[in-house]
């Protein structure tokens, strides 16, 4: 008994301890790691970010760059972390649901090993075809598949964009044969050259080349139209039911994290976002300003991940680590 009593006490010493901790959080500085070089977007989301944490919570928020492996070093670290809410993940959804779609094998479980914050912002695609493309709708892009008789090609500058693009197609009946680059900037040569007849691309990459005219928007894969874009029809309006699929970013701390925790910085967040200068700043990057629950995001993962793992399998996706 006497040892059942003090294992006992010994436990509630512990709860009592965390608790208290949570209460005072933060106390110390707070390390943001991010799966990308410096100077990209969400390195850059993640310095704004960790600005405005520092000025609402008081404490330092360091942004800590560990590229490589497509973000899986950076969520790796955050996954072996402790579980205090002083390393967190500038995740995106790259590594977070479409890496468990295309890789075999990998050292994390985006679920289970991690307690999701909030997300931070929508990053819509922009389906877009050269200026001089008959196409001026997805309809469009249909009949001129059919009427061609034969693929359409596609551009994609990543895997994610890759399995995007497989999505798109299918959704669509679009046939496509997808066409690898080095990034969405050769994509956008490519559509300029016209190697390619349409892509899926992030708006940040495509914005100036759709205000000089050079490329037309069909349409937007969000579940809503892009603030930047708001004469540019989303999927869904442009025919294709149900249809909505954007990437984004959010934050994510290890699995175990206390609930207080967890619950003071998606405050500080969604705080953060609802400021017209912190919103500006997003969207010059192409990434629409969005916030909310943990609970939100964890449903968004429970629905995409299904989603994608699909997608690969039809598409005959399947990447080594």
């Amino acid at each position: 008994m006497k040892r059942y009593l003090s294992w006992w006490l010994g436990m509630l010493i512990a709860a009592l301890a965390c608790h208290a901790a949570a209460q005072d959080y933060p106390a110390r500085p707070v390390r943001m790691i991010v799966g990308f070089a410096p100077g990209g977007g969400n390195d850059i989301l993640a310095r704004l970010m960790a600005e405005q944490l520092q000025r609402r919570l008081g404490q330092p928020f360091i942004v800590e760059n560990r590229p490589g492996a497509s973000g899986a070093i950076a969520i790796g670290a955050v996954k072996r972390a402790p579980a205090d809410g002083y390393t967190l993940l500038v995740g995106p959804s790259s590594g977070m649901t479409v890496n468990p779609a295309l890789y075999r094998e990998l050292d994390y479980d985006p679920v289970a090993d991690f307690a999701p914050i909030s997300l931070v912002g929508d990053i819509p695609m922009i389906l877009v075809v050269k200026k001089d493309s008959p196409a001026r709708s997805v309809g469009d892009l249909a009949a001129l598949a059919g009427k061609n008789g034969k693929p359409l090609f596609a551009g994609a500058g990543a895997n994610s964009f890759q399995l995007a693009t497989a999505v798109f197609s299918s959704r669509t009946a679009i046939p496509a044969e997808v066409v690898n680059y080095k990034g969405n900037s050769a994509v956008v040569a490519a559509l300029l050259s016209n190697e390619i007849d349409f892509a899926l691309v992030d708006a940040a990459a495509v914005l100036p080349q759709l205000r000089s005219g050079h490329l037309r928007a069909l349409a937007v894969t969000g579940a809503r139209r892009f603030t930047l874009l708001p004469d540019v029809p989303t999927v869904t309006e442009s025919g294709v039911q149900g249809f909505a699929m954007s990437f984004w970013s959010s934050l994510y701390a290890p699995a175990g994290t206390p609930d207080a925790v967890v619950a003071t910085l998606q405050s500080a967040i969604s705080a953060a976002l609802r400021e017209p200068d912190v919103a500006r700043r997003l969207l010059e990057l192409g990434i629409e300003p969005v916030g909310s629950s943990s609970q939100a995001l964890a449903e968004t993962m429970a629905r995409e991940i299904p989603l994608y793992k699909q997608a690969a399998k039809a598409a005959n996706l399947s990447l080594s680590p």
